[in-house]
Parts: C-alpha cells; structure tokens; sequence
C-alpha cells in the first residue's frame, strides 16, 4: 500500500478517515486486480466532488466578477473546470504517484491520461468535504484552482476553438474561416464526418467528429495549433 501520509504532508490537510482518502484514490480498475481490498472505487466521491467543485468556483466567480454576465461567468467555470486543467493540477499536486490502479491503467497515466487524474481530483474534492467541510474544499479550490483563471481570460481560453480560429484569422489575415465536409462514413445513426476549415479556399485543418459541430471544432482546434494563433 502507498504512504497516502506523505500526500497529507503535501496537501497540509490530515484526515480524521483516511480510508476516505484511500477511496478517492482507488480507481476502478485496482479493484479488478485485487477483488479482495476493502473500499470501492472513487466513482461516488467524484460525483459529490463534482457538485462542491461546481457550487464553489460558480461562487467565486459570482462574488468577484459582479459586472460580468452569467453567460461569460458559465464560461470561465467551464473552462476551469474541465478535464485538462484538472489534470493539469491534480498532476501539479502529485497525485499520479499516490493513485490506485492496475498495472495497465498505471502505463496510462505515466502517459498523461487526463481523465484518470482529473476524476482524481473531483473525488478528492468529495472526500474533502465529507471529512472536513465545505470550508475547506473552497479554500483548497481555490488555492489551487482559480489562479488558472486569469491565464484563461487573458487568452480567450474559455472560448471554443472555432470562436477563437475566426477571431484570430479575422484579426490577423482579415479572412472569416469556411468549412466544407470532405468526407462522411457510417449509417445515419452512427455518422463519422470529415470536415475541413479553409481560408480563402486553402486548407488549413481537418477534423473529424460524430456531428458536423464537433467535426468543425475539432478541425479549429488543428488550425489554432498549425498556425500557432
């Protein structure tokens, strides 16, 4: 078993019921390798985390930003909130060392698998406040968290990537994006789209995605990259 002790040493928080601890850090697949340990998965605690992570950081939002719109606010708390930069700081915080997971899942993760980290983080957030309170989980939310926040709003971070390819090309070639579907595959229910995002009818990207939206979001993520705007 891991030393989750040293976690608590870098976290500066001590559990009265380590085991909940232990359980926001089991992944379901450490189960599956040994049937035999006594706590479940972190699952439950992801989905209570989940909930405290949204309520705190749309508090946050709404008591610092009281000019701001609740469609911008909605914005920002998405971007904060979503897989990358949790696992962006659940990495940050070490967590990938201290997880319970089978071998396999265990390469994965030394591979940067975002999603393994940033369930991580949520069910963290669950164990925290059923152990502690929601106190706690706000200030250890927000000390690790929201100073994301304002590398997000300086570079349009919460916008979707085709908003921002369009603002970008606007801005710097003077040119609106256009995007035509180059290919489709699959029965109606189960569609695969090919779609390209052109400039002036030059190819910049193609995406591909299960809708069109997705397909064309996926091709402006690849300009942005591409043309490093």
């Amino acid at each position: 078993m891991k030393n989750f002790s040293k976690l608590e040493e870098q976290l500066n928080i001590s559990f009265k019921n380590k085991d909940l601890l232990t359980q926001a850090l089991t992944h379901r697949s450490y189960l599956n390798e040994n049937p035999d340990f006594h706590l479940t998965h972190n699952e439950r605690l992801e989905f209570l985390g989940d909930a405290v992570l949204e309520l705190v950081i749309t508090d946050y939002l709404y008591r610092k930003y009281p000019n701001r719109p609740e469609g911008m606010l909605t914005n920002w708390r998405a971007s904060l909130v979503n897989t990358k930069i949790l696992a962006k700081i659940a990495h940050k915080l070490n967590f990938h060392k201290f997880l319970l997971v089978s071998k396999g899942e265990e390469k994965e993760i030394d591979n940067d698998k975002a999603s393994i980290l940033a369930d991580t983080f949520e069910a963290l957030v669950g164990a925290l406040y059923i152990d502690k309170s929601y106190q706690v989980c706000k200030k250890f939310i927000e000390n690790n968290l929201t100073k994301e926040l304002p590398e997000i709003i300086e570079k349009g971070l919460y916008k979707d990537s085709k908003s921002r390819f369009q603002e970008a090309a606007q801005e710097k070639v003077e040119i609106t994006p256009t995007y035509k579907i180059l290919d489709e595959k699959g029965p109606d229910h189960r569609k695969m789209f090919t779609l390209g995002v052109f400039l002036n009818n030059k190819l910049i990207a193609k995406g591909r995605g299960t809708s069109k939206q997705k397909a064309e979001e996926a091709a402006a993520k690849k300009a942005l990259q591409i043309k490093k705007w």
